[in-house]
């Protein structure tokens, strides 16, 4: 194997300007593909967190049903106080959640006694749901960072649409699920930026005044909104109480529950889908251009080498030495491309990190782009790189294992 490399590395240095621009083409395209995932990686990852903390967590139960359903907000699909506890006593027993906060949602008429509008109602308990979303008591841009009994928050838009400021008196009017109708006077407890763009509709109020407003002798929950401790668990968590509320029938032996992740409740999962789509196709490219140079590099050398590869076969050396040889040279080749790329991404990545590169998304500004080296992707591109690399020295070794010895002699 050493007189391999050593012999390897003396032929591709006979050629030392092709050899450097085909390095040079790996490098760089390893350095690309890595930066790119790591800065694509940051977004998707800040966009997601940006979601998941904001307003929607990580997960969420429903009844089954719910969600199809979910843009008329029924409150007949809510989950009885017996079903949302035995939801509960089955997330107690996950230590992996780290929390989770029941919410009744339900649409109603806002007034400021002048005019009168539509609103999406979310009732929380403040301290579980900040707990679950650490960022929504953040969103608050007017008035105090806290949500009481007896306050809204209410939407920024229909705010300004509205004419009302913090300390405002207001009245939510809602029906019940049993067709009556009844209100309750609360005050502007503070204003709420929308995270998903300024049509957003959605106001806040105590778990316990939407329970006043419905009517209802006890919780019925229309979601049960979750945080895991470690994001990464998200599938394996999912799969585990998919499996344990599964277990839960109604008198028709259908299912009660069903469990989604933030995949399925948010429209942004298409962006963060088309992310990765990118990123594949950007390896794609990095597959052609390495393909493509030492294809042509290896194919140069065999024909450049005729007389030299009949002499070595004149001499006994078998075909499967030679095809060794010139498979080794691709393969060097492609391992030191990967090498220094690895090493020249990491160092761009970090330096990028350290530049504390800022972008906006949504309504959010001033967001800190924060690319982290990922060894494993560096292994997978390097190992993609170097497989590719053998790949594309094949053709060419082939070739020259299979030379006639006397034609080889005889080409000028």
């Amino acid at each position: 194997m050493t007189n391999l490399w050593r012999m390897a590395g003396r032929n591709l240095l006979r050629y030392k300007r092709r050899t450097l621009l085909t390095l040079s083409l790996i490098v760089f395209g390893v350095l690309f593909v890595a930066v790119f995932e790591a800065v694509t990686g940051s977004f998707k990852g800040m966009m997601i967190g940006q979601i998941t903390d904001s307003f929607l967590g990580h997960m969420q139960i429903h009844r089954k049903g719910y969600l199809a359903a979910i843009e008329s907000l029924p409150l007949t699909m809510n989950l009885k106080p017996q079903a949302a506890g035995k939801a509960e006593k089955a997330l107690q027993e996950i230590p992996e959640i780290e929390a989770w906060s029941p919410r009744i949602k339900f649409g109603g008429m806002f007034s400021n006694f002048v005019e009168t509008t539509n609103i999406r109602i979310n009732g929380v308990d403040p301290q579980r749901e900040a707990k679950t979303v650490p960022l929504f008591l953040s969103r608050i841009v007017e008035g105090e960072k806290a949500l009481r009994k007896g306050e809204i928050l209410v939407p920024e838009l229909l705010a300004k649409g509205m004419k009302v400021k913090p300390g405002d008196p207001v009245v939510v009017i809602a029906t019940n699920r049993d067709g009556s109708v009844n209100g309750k006077q609360l005050k502007v407890g503070g204003i709420l930026e929308s995270v998903t763009g300024p049509g957003g509709r959605d106001g806040y109020l105590h778990i316990d005044d939407a329970m006043e407003i419905l009517r209802m002798e006890g919780q019925e929950i229309s979601e049960i909104a979750i945080r895991l401790r470690d994001f990464g668990t998200l599938y394996r968590v999912h799969e585990r109480l998919s499996g344990v509320l599964a277990e839960e029938k109604n008198p028709q032996g259908q299912p009660i529950f069903d469990v989604n992740t933030w995949e399925k409740l948010s429209p942004f999962y298409n962006i963060a889908s088309m992310i990765d789509i990118m990123t594949l196709f950007i390896k794609l490219m990095l597959i052609a251009i390495v393909l493509i140079s030492i294809m042509n590099v290896m194919i140069m050398a065999v024909y450049e080498r005729i007389r030299e590869i009949g002499t070595m076969a004149a001499i006994g050396t078998l075909p499967r030495k030679i095809l060794g040889l010139f498979v080794w040279e691709g393969f060097t080749m492609g391992i030191v491309g990967a090498v220094i790329g690895s090493l020249l991404s990491a160092a761009a990545i970090y330096g990028i990190d350290l530049s504390r590169i800022t972008f906006n998304f949504s309504r959010q500004t001033g967001l800190i782009l924060s690319p982290s080296i990922d060894p494993a992707g560096l292994l997978i591109i390097s190992g993609i790189v170097i497989g590719v690399s053998i790949l594309a020295s094949l053709q060419p070794a082939l070739k020259a294992a299979r030379m006639d010895p006397i034609e080889a002699l005889g080409h000028v």
